[in-house]
């Protein structure tokens, strides 16, 4: 069974710079109002991209089951 991975960013934490949103190869990341970027984890396939990106460090990928 392949494992299944997502992002995850804490909202709290985001400064909504939008440097996931360039290298998302899925477009899975949108800034929500101005204020935070969030996951679509209908697209999101856990490559990881976002979080090497972050220049927060905040972005999680995180196993799902």
């Amino acid at each position: 069974m392949a494992v299944k991975r997502k992002a995850r960013i804490p909202q709290e934490k985001c400064a909504s710079c939008g440097s996931c949103l360039e290298v998302c190869p899925r477009g899975a990341i949108s800034i929500f109002h101005g204020c935070y970027a969030q996951v679509d984890t209908s697209l999101c396939v856990g490559c990881g991209l976002c979080s090497m990106e972050c220049p927060a460090g905040i972005i999680q990928v995180e196993v799902i089951s």
